[in-house]
């Protein structure tokens, strides 16, 4: 099941064996909160366990199988934690698998990893409870920070939820302390509009560096100028910028040379299909070609800026130029 779904699990009873996997730390560290407040446990120096998975190997995992059957004490469930754990085969077979299909009815195992590593797919196995905790799409976080809004007493309007997740570049964890920060502004029952957003959420690097691409493809010089001021203020590198332009333009060169639907093309470069449709968007306002001629002008500016050739700055104002001011015979 997805993190998303956990909470409504939950409703419904405790499973003996979780497996809480995904590089999203958010939802991992808030998996695991959730589960051991479904257990009720008022002695967690005597009945919530941590152990590192490292550990774990030969007789210390043969003696840790059998400590999952320990009763809990002046509780009714015991939660045991193991992070980083990543059983071969062998292991699994040996000393885990006759516990998963036989558990402690008072004990509910949390096995906790940041990421799948080679070894015994957990998964898969019958008696685990899969918690996906990968990062999640645009989509999801919408939906899920809509609810989070409205349990913390907020009104949260669609397209105001939907630039917040973009402002904060879909990251779980700062869209959580965003939103405490609007409860804080706000008060119960405040209204989260698109103005109180823009007025109050910071915009995340990777969404001013979305923007200033934008802005470049859209040739509005104005936006873009303010966005790249305040991305050097704030310390962001001449190269980084340089190499996120290149990329863009690079991408859309690929799409406009490339036949099928967006679904396809999404599938062949490793996009999401709304992206390609976004940036087929932004090609209808191109001249043939000026897509793959930006990419191939800012790509040699950055060769030349990492061999000594010119500057950083020299190299970012040459892209500049280039990008509002250059035009090639089939652009006039």
């Amino acid at each position: 099941m997805k993190f998303t779904d956990l909470a409504k699990s939950l409703e419904e009873g405790l499973a003996p064996v979780y497996l809480i996997e995904g590089e999203e730390a958010y939802f991992r560290s808030h998996a695991v909160k959730a589960i051991c407040a479904a257990c009720k446990i008022s002695q967690p120096l005597l009945n919530d366990v941590r152990e590192e998975g490292e550990n774990l190997k030969g007789e210390k995992l043969a003696a840790f199988r059998d400590s999952l059957y320990s009763m809990p004490f002046f509780d009714e469930k015991r939660l045991v934690r193991v992070y980083d754990f990543y059983p071969t085969e062998r292991e699994w077979e040996t000393f885990l698998k006759g516990y998963v299909q036989a558990p402690c009815p008072s004990t509910v195992l949390c096995i906790v990893n940041a990421q799948k590593k080679p070894g015994c797919d957990m998964k898969k196995k019958s008696g685990v409870t899969f918690v996906d905790c990968a990062r999640a799409g645009e989509e999801t976080l919408q939906k899920w920070l809509f609810s989070l809004q409205r349990r913390a007493g907020l009104v949260p309007e669609a397209d105001a939820v939907g630039l917040m997740v973009r402002y904060c570049a879909l990251n779980a964890a700062r869209l959580k302390t965003e939103t405490e920060k609007l409860k804080c502004l706000l008060g119960e029952g405040g209204r989260v509009t698109r103005q109180v957003v823009e007025e109050h959420i910071e915009r995340d690097v990777e969404y001013k560096i979305y923007e200033l691409t934008q802005a470049a493809s859209r040739k509005n010089f104005n936006a873009f100028s303010q966005i790249l001021n305040d991305l050097l203020r704030k310390g962001y590198d001449e190269n980084a910028v340089l190499s996120a332009l290149a990329s863009h333009f690079k991408t859309l060169a690929e799409i406009e040379g490339m036949r099928g639907s967006d679904a396809s093309i999404a599938k062949t470069l490793g996009m999401n299909a709304y992206a390609v449709q976004k940036d087929r968007e932004l090609l209808s306002l191109f001249p043939k070609g000026r897509a793959q001629r930006l990419y191939l002008e800012i790509y040699t500016l950055l060769c030349n800026m990492r061999s000594g050739l010119c500057t950083k700055s020299g190299a970012l104002t040459a892209a500049r130029a280039k990008i509002f001011f250059e035009q090639t015979k089939n652009e006039r």
